[in-house]
Formats: structure tokens, sequence, C-alpha cells
């Protein structure tokens, strides 16, 4: 993985339905060395986490940098890095490095991942970029890496979904 895809995971956790494991393993779907190992253990730890990766989202949005600094030092400090070198996983020879050792419950390096990925992103975007989708049923959080910044919605299916809606709308009048 890189910053980028830990980036991602801080912005799937922040928006996933935490109720149950499932909510987690789909969060998690692109990284099936966690989600497959999730347990309810695990969920209890990333609801937390999840909480305050939405403190640092809802910051980022309204621009305000001194919640944004205190929330990620926050999540940086209960979720430090510890970095592990792997040579890979069964018979393969497929060098990386894990943010946490990679023995401990997937909820430890879920939770470095996220917390770092998510200070990775506020350097590397500012704060001028983020967002919370403009769905009224959404409110999911975005980060916009359009070249116009003008994004307004967290995917696809909402933009389509209210545009639909909007059409249908001005038809019936």
């Amino acid at each position: 993985m890189d910053n980028a895809a830990y980036l991602d995971v801080a912005l799937r956790l922040a928006n996933a339905d935490l109720r149950d494991v499932e909510g987690l393993r789909e969060a998690l779907y692109e990284e099936p060395w966690w989600a497959e190992r999730v347990r309810e253990s695990d969920l209890r730890a990333l609801r937390p986490v999840a909480d305050g990766l939405r403190r640092v989202f809802t910051a980022a949005v309204a621009a305000n940098r001194v919640d944004v600094q205190a929330e990620t030092n926050a999540l940086l400090s209960a979720h430090p890095l510890r970095p592990q070198l792997s040579s890979g996983h069964g018979e393969t020879e497929n060098w990386h490095v894990h943010v946490a050792d990679p023995g401990q419950p997937p909820a430890t390096e879920v939770a470095a991942a996220a917390s770092w990925g998510v200070a990775h992103g506020i350097v590397h975007y500012g704060l001028e970029r983020w967002g919370r989708c403009a769905a009224a049923d959404c409110g999911r959080f975005y980060l916009d890496t359009s070249t116009n910044r003008a994004k307004r919605f967290c995917s696809q299916r909402c933009a389509n979904r209210v545009h639909v809606a909007a059409f249908r709308s001005r038809n019936r009048d």
C-alpha cells in the first residue's frame, strides 16, 4: 500500500456502517488481508477510530485548521505507526511494509493506516478539497481530486440520484 491507499482506508472507515462486522468487512473490501480476519473485537476497537476520522473530516470540510490538527494528532498519538518489513504472505516474495505488526489484530494496523492516511491527505491536499456529499440522504465524506474542484457528491451513484430526481421534478411541473 501507499499513502493514497491509506487515505482511501481512512475515508472508507469514516463513511462505513459499523453496526456489525459485515459492515467493517465491506469497508475493508480492498484489503482482504484485513477484511477476512476482522472480528467483533476489531469492530469495537475501530468504532472510536471512525469517530475520530469523522471529526477530522468535519473540521477539514469547515476549514477549521485548529480542530484538524488537534483531531489528527490525537489519532496519530493513539494509533502510532510501527512499521514492519514483510516478504509476503505465503510462498510469494512480495516485499512490502506493514504500518503495524501484522501479527496483531487487524484493528491495530487499520487504525494506524487510517490515522497516517488522513494526516498524509491533509498535508498533500490541504483543506480546500474535502467535502461532504450534497445528496440530502447521504452525508459521506470525500476528497475532491478533480481538476476544476467542482465535486459535490461522494459518488457517481449519489450524483445520478440527485440529478434524476431534479429532472423528474422539473418535468412534473
